[in-house]
């Protein structure tokens, strides 16, 4: 995308003539994202973002959930008079539109405070899976006294039940003659003999024995800023911040954190569950929950470590049966292979 675009797109929300460059931040799976450098200054000012509308179809809501979690958040911070505010929540800028989004074309973009002197890190470890369920836990006890209603920008994200529906139809269509395979029939066969246990979240639901909360939906190590000295600043990447069980966030992050393997690794012999991983991201998690957490959500963090390698298998599976039609695949059984990795991964987590 040429620079005069991307000037003139910031120049909703800043003063174009302030400006000295734009260019790329990271690398991002869904969102395309930019550093704003303002005259005289050699750290980037802002954050310009394209917000991806066919991920995000709602972008009215997405912003609008965004701007009430970062503005509660906040004012709890100022309540208890956390020093460097700035800092420890993101900040989105209003355009000339008085929203905290514009339309260009088909095209939607936001821009946020940039947050100088931080880092993230995709390694691992104990520390940072500590971190990380603390950091989460204390995300999620800042909006459990959230009484503004926030949209579900995703529906169904993750829903086993609905998951299971997907795969029933997709088995019923079986749209490349996938089905005739033994290896399909026994993967249908170990899916439906667990699907009663998995889907035990959403039938306390609906008997009311289990609320939903305020959850991040997207945890990873990645999403949280650090200072130089190693210490936590904030929670980024709000995108997914919707209504969820807490199985969301506890149960996504040990899904690839402790997973000793890769999500496709085809060496099963490399996929284990480290508990080590488990142990440091639960007595943080718990930490930062435990003005808020009943027993039923507590006692359940087992389950949910074992609930998302079971609904990503079968996500992966049926878009195998599919026919690839979801997911990138680098080779025809990309998916299969991606099955088979998730379901040693549900089975090692249920040891």
């Amino acid at each position: 995308m040429s620079n005069q675009r991307l000037f003139c797109i910031a120049a909703h929300f800043v003063d174009a003539a302030n400006i000295s460059d734009i260019l790329p931040l990271g690398k991002g799976l869904i969102n395309d994202t930019y550093k704003i450098m303002v005259k005289g200054e050699t750290q980037p000012r802002y954050v310009l973002q394209h917000i991806n509308n066919k991920v995000f179809t709602d972008v009215e809501m997405l912003q609008h959930n965004i701007e009430i979690v970062t503005n509660h958040i906040r004012k709890k911070y100022e309540e208890r008079g956390v020093h460097d505010i700035s800092r420890r929540v993101l900040h989105f800028l209003k355009a000339d539109t008085g929203k905290t989004y514009v339309k260009e074309g088909e095209e939607y973009w936001r821009v946020m405070d940039f947050i100088a002197d931080s880092y993230t890190y995709d390694a691992v470890t104990p520390a940072y899976a500590y971190d990380a369920g603390r950091s989460f836990g204390d995300f999620e006890a800042l909006l459990a006294d959230l009484t503004e209603p926030i949209g579900e920008i995703i529906p169904d994200f993750h829903n086993i039940e609905f998951r299971l529906r997907q795969l029933d139809e997709a088995i019923a269509t079986d749209a490349v003659g996938r089905m005739k395979d033994p290896e399909v029939q026994g993967f249908v066969k170990r899916i439906k003999e667990h699907a009663e246990d998995m889907c035990l979240g959403e039938r306390l639901y609906r008997e009311g024995k289990l609320p939903k909360r305020i959850c991040h939906c997207d945890t990873k190590v990645n999403n949280m800023l650090f200072d130089k000295d190693g210490n936590v600043l904030c929670i980024i990447d709000l995108d997914t911040v919707m209504p969820s069980f807490v199985f969301s966030d506890f149960g996504d992050f040990l899904r690839s954190a402790a997973n000793t393997g890769a999500e496709d690794d085809p060496d099963l012999d490399h996929i284990h569950f480290n508990k080590e991983i488990y142990d440091a991201f639960l007595k943080g998690y718990l930490e930062g929950t435990q003005s808020f957490l009943l027993p039923i959500e507590r006692e359940l963090l087992p389950y949910a470590a074992q609930l998302f390698p079971y609904m990503q298998a079968v996500r992966f599976f049926t878009d195998y049966i599919n026919g690839d039609t979801y997911y990138k695949i680098q080779y025809p059984e990309h998916n299969l292979v991606r099955t088979r990795a998730q379901w040693k991964l549900f089975e090692e987590s249920g040891k």
